[in-house]
């Protein structure tokens, strides 16, 4: 689930500052196992000390803001191979590339789509599935990722 708007403003800001990409952030609440995770990445890729120093640096501000009440797991990570996308710029970012999405609600009877990305078009996510465009709305998408693994 993707976290607040709010969430996002105020890390974006932080993780830009120490040189990395705010890929995205989810929070998962689940009373005292919720879990907010935030990924990052670099142009060198990210390993566990630039992870590390992300953390240490947003939960300062995150103490201090308190933006989430109650009590939550930090988790700073890279976005890995199996790519969450969290901006609507990526899927233009990442056309060209295999795409997975899970919508909110089914459309058409189905709730799950995977091939080519082909990028944006008018409020929607454009695929080539089996040799055919599919056009999904922007806005009925739960979930896509990007698999960069060749």
């Amino acid at each position: 689930m993707k976290a607040p708007e709010s969430v996002i403003n105020l890390l974006t800001p932080v993780v830009e500052g120490l040189g990395y990409e705010l890929v995205g952030v989810e929070y998962h609440p689940s009373g005292k196992e919720s879990v907010l995770r935030v990924f990052i990445d670099s142009e060198h890729g990210v390993d566990v000390d630039d992870c590390a120093r992300v953390s240490h640096q947003v939960s300062g501000v995150l103490d201090v803001e308190d933006p989430i009440a109650g009590e939550y797991l930090l988790e700073v990570s890279s976005p890995g191979l199996d790519r969450p996308i969290f901006k609507t710029a990526d899927y233009d970012r990442f056309a060209g590339e295999a795409i997975r999405i899970k919508l909110r609600e089914r459309i058409d009877g189905r709730r799950r789509y995977a091939g080519r990305l082909l990028g944006l078009q008018d409020e929607a996510v454009l695929i080539e599935e089996q040799g055919e465009t599919v056009a999904v709305p922007i806005a009925a998408i739960d979930r896509a990722h990007v698999d960069l693994e060749p």
